[in-house]
């Protein structure tokens, strides 16, 4: 990689090099009943061999590791996969691989998995059709693409108010995507859409503001409480013990090579 970063990887190498350990623990990314899911849609068996892209601390990974050969897992932090290789290290999963490698640009050959999974990050990268392509290209024929991602229903104004409240959150966000927007995406970069499932959680505001600067918490909290009574029904806002939440939509979504 080194030089060969584009724009949107350097930002999320910035934001996600501070922020490494937080996932490590973060109830979104070790949630039980959405790996489950994954390794579900991913239909894995004891010779398969997975790519888990973009891994993070690499929960993914571990799901997966239990059911297949090999896993190979790529992220474009440093610390990251820091964090992933103790992790690791503390749970003894001896057949993951941890590289650095961006979505872009994955260094393997053709047709080399049976199985790619990619784990809410997509909403991060610079181009996503090329992304899906790489995806695409070293899958074998028959292989299973799993995708799990933020993203919005088909509202423009949730869209739009979803899409700004993330780039505050982190300035690496390119954009989350709606359903019928992945349905095309798969399809266009030349998968069999087999599934595009969604699902919502309600989450504290808190989640959005953690590890954000004073500036941009403000600037979320605001967008909040200038909500009229039909955008917060639309946001599901709900004040619970003090605290704010509000709607975090999902896609998990399985194309299939031909």
């Amino acid at each position: 990689m080194g030089a060969g970063l584009t724009s949107s990887n350097r930002n999320a190498r910035e934001v996600f090099g501070k922020r490494a350990a937080y996932y490590t623990t973060s109830a979104a990314h070790t949630d039980k009943a959405v790996l489950d899911r994954i390794v579900e849609l991913a239909r894995p068996n004891r010779d398969a061999v997975a790519l888990d892209v973009a891994t993070g601390t690499g929960h993914t990974a571990f799901a997966l590791a239990p059911c297949v050969k090999t896993v190979i897992a790529v992220d474009v932090t440093p610390e990251m996969l820091e964090e992933a290789r103790r992790l690791q290290a503390d749970n003894g999963f001896a057949n993951i691989e941890f590289r650095l490698a961006g979505a872009e640009d994955l260094p393997f050959d053709c047709e080399r998995f049976d199985i790619v999974t990619c784990r809410r990050a997509a909403h991060h990268f610079g181009d996503v059709r090329v992304a899906l392509s790489e995806m695409r290209r070293v899958l074998k024929a028959g292989g299973r693409l799993v995708i799990d991602d933020r993203s919005v229903p088909a509202d423009d104004f949730v869209d739009a108010t979803m899409n700004q409240l993330d780039v505050l959150h982190d300035e690496s966000h390119v954009r989350e995507y709606r359903p019928s927007e992945w349905q095309d995406l798969l399809r266009e970069a030349g998968f069999a859409v087999e599934t595009v499932d969604t699902y919502t959680r309600h989450r504290p505001l808190s989640s959005l503001t953690d590890n954000v600067s004073r500036e941009n918490t403000a600037r979320i909290n605001q967008m909040i409480a200038s909500l009229n009574v039909s955008q917060r029904e639309a946001m599901n806002v709900v004040e619970k013990d003090g605290e704010t939440y509000i709607n975090h939509w999902f896609v998990m979504a399985v194309g299939i090579k031909a």
